[in-house]
């Protein structure tokens, strides 16, 4: 059944119907009407920060600490701005964050009102995807977009910019039914698992390296078989230090700059 409500009101029920519980954030101008609706859902648990910086970060925080998206909210310029520490950070280390912008209302954006930042442009490089919401009528979908793109393949941070005129703008609204549901994980075909068999049988001095993929594909127990059954060496990165067991004869410690030399030796 469709409903007439406003973008603002379209977000919010968009969150929840995804399962969207906890949104950490710093209210502002071109963000108010996305304030204003909020209260209206109180099962979207809203956490007041004290600097955009660390809503994003705790988003980040979040995503890691519960495997599931967290969520960042600020308004428009300085607001946004703020974020991007946060987003650079869930996109080096794979965190499936979405956050979620004011922006100045359509008839002003690129005539430099006041707080207004092209955040879409700014985040081009640390985000996955980003958006910029021209019409209300496009939000839900692109909200679940953004969702699972953020949990896809790679995790990493979406950005939805939504202007505070869009935020207002009344449209019809059908709720999606039935539950949201993740991509699903690649799989590598058979023809590559044999290549890559084949290149470490052949290896004169193999080492394997293991980092985050592990931890977020849950393969914990197959690395440890196959270093076990071909007496390979296991070097960790520093976000893959807990994918292999540190007590492990085959396990030799971590490289890099702040790792041990014996390992960089072994590279």
């Amino acid at each position: 059944m469709t409903e007439t409500v406003s973008g603002a009101h379209i977000l919010c029920r968009t969150l929840v119907e995804a399962g969207v519980d906890v949104l950490f954030g710093y209210p502002g101008g071109a963000i108010m009407p996305f304030y204003h609706a909020l209260p209206e859902y109180p099962s979207l648990r809203h956490i007041l920060v004290r600097h955009e910086q660390a809503a994003a970060h705790a988003a980040d925080g979040y995503a890691r600490a519960s495997g599931r998206v967290g969520v960042c909210v600020a308004t428009s310029g300085p607001g946004a701005t703020n974020l991007v520490t946060g987003l650079a950070t869930a996109h080096m280390d794979s965190s499936p964050v979405v956050a979620i912008t004011g922006q100045v209302s359509r008839p002003m954006i690129g005539r430099d009102a006041f707080q207004e930042t092209d955040i879409v442009g700014i985040t081009l490089p640390i985000t996955k995807q980003n958006y910029l919401v021209q019409d209300a009528a496009e939000l839900a979908d692109v909200v679940r977009d953004a969702l699972a793109v953020a949990q896809a393949g790679r995790p990493g941070p979406v950005l939805i910019d939504i202007p505070k005129d869009v935020q207002n703008q009344k449209v019809g609204f059908v709720p999606s039914v039935g539950a949201q549901h993740a991509a699903p994980l690649p799989t590598a075909s058979d023809d590559t698992i044999r290549r890559a068999a084949d290149l470490i049988a052949a290896a004169k001095r193999p080492l394997m390296m293991v980092g985050h993929g592990v931890i977020l594909g849950n393969a914990y127990a197959e690395v440890r078989a196959l270093a076990e059954k071909t007496g390979m060496p296991v070097i960790t990165t520093l976000l893959g230090i807990s994918a292999f067991p540190e007590g492990h004869p085959l396990h030799l410690g971590m490289p890099g700059m702040h790792g041990e030399v014996h390992v960089n030796r072994a590279i």
